[in-house]
């Protein structure tokens, strides 16, 4: 299993050292995600200063861009990277595109697939030097001169990624993607019932198999080394799945489980703005589900555990512990 995380970047310069660390600690990759700063910018400064991990977007924000922008961007990190980019698209919701982005949003699931099948096609033109004859249903590319052509990529177009929860735009990675970025608000159950067979119905589209697909799950981690500090750990999940566990969109993983209640009871709560309750509301089996969460010389064994038979490689993931060397024994015992 291939062993990745998410940085943690709080300031884009530590970008000359975070990446660095992180293949020194043994991770085979390393992703940014679109945040308080540009996904792109920070790798291709990463790339600069590592030699081995894989560098990729988990997630940039695809509906932000439009498929010729993400195809220069793509290529260039590729070219850059020396071949170690993985492009990773999301969508994220609809207030943050319309209202944040100032972009366009309707029917994502079938949006997200258009521009993967678009920036393909570009990269085909540029491989190629066919010629560039895309018409879909919101996207069209039909010029290219030799004047923005940049020819074949020395080492070819790089792979893409989607990330997705539901139904709908999990079969949009098994129909058109490289791989696929599975949510960490999933538990063992809910990607065996929920995120495999909708995978499985994309890859039967394209005349895929399974083997065509990199299913990489990010997963909620949580340990520390007292008493004190797991309390902390497990306190901040807690806020963090309470949070995902208001929306609607992420109902499936707990209705699962039989939790639907838990779920009416956090959407209510969070529109009282009663965000403490909400949390109390995250009991240890809720939290043991969809985290792995024990001593340290535990995880490496409960991550196999939980993956197992599902998972290609796995993102270590905890939006509070911005330390990039926080996993470095879990990262040594899992390769062992």
């Amino acid at each position: 299993m291939k062993i990745y995380t998410t940085a943690p970047l709080e300031d884009p310069r530590s970008a000359r050292t975070l990446y660095k660390t992180l293949e020194d600690i043994g991770y085979d990759g390393g992703f940014s995600f679109e945040a308080k700063h540009d996904p792109f910018l920070t790798l291709a400064v990463a790339a600069e200063h590592t030699e081995r991990m894989r560098l990729g977007t988990a997630i940039a924000i695809a509906f932000a861009r439009n498929p010729m922008n993400l195809a220069n961007l793509g290529y260039d990190m590729q070219s850059i990277s020396g071949g170690r980019f993985v492009l990773g698209l999301g969508t994220q919701v609809r207030p943050h595109i319309e209202k944040r982005f100032s972009a366009e949003w309707s029917q994502p699931a079938r949006r997200l697939r258009e521009i993967v099948l678009a920036v393909r096609a570009i990269w085909d033109c540029w491989e190629t030097g066919g010629k560039l004859d895309f018409r879909g249903e919101f996207y069209t590319h039909t010029i290219m001169i030799p004047a923005f052509d940049p020819g074949p990529n020395p080492y070819g177009p790089p792979p893409v990624f989607t990330g997705g929860f539901g139904p709908l735009m999990t079969r949009v990675a098994g129909e058109v993607a490289d791989g696929f970025i599975a949510h960490p608000f999933n538990t063992r159950q809910s990607l065996l019932e929920n995120a495999l067979p909708a995978l499985e119905q994309g890859l039967a589209l394209s005349g895929r198999s399974r083997q065509d697909l990199e299913v990489m799950c990010a997963t909620l981690v949580v340990t520390a080394d007292t008493e004190e500090q797991l309390a902390a750990s497990k306190l901040a999940a807690r806020k963090q799945l309470a949070f995902y566990g208001s929306t609607p969109a992420y109902l499936p993983t707990l209705a699962c489980h039989g939790w639907e209640g838990v779920h009416r009871d956090l959407n209510a709560l969070s529109k009282q703005g009663r965000w403490d309750a909400m949390t109390d509301l995250i009991d240890d089996d809720i939290l043991d589900a969809i985290a792995v969460v024990g001593e340290r010389g535990e995880i490496a064994g409960k991550l196999r555990a939980r993956l197992d038979g599902i998972a290609d490689s796995v993102s270590l993931t905890h939006n509070r512990c911005p330390d990039p060397g926080y996993w470095a024994d879990i990262v040594q015992q899992l390769r062992q």
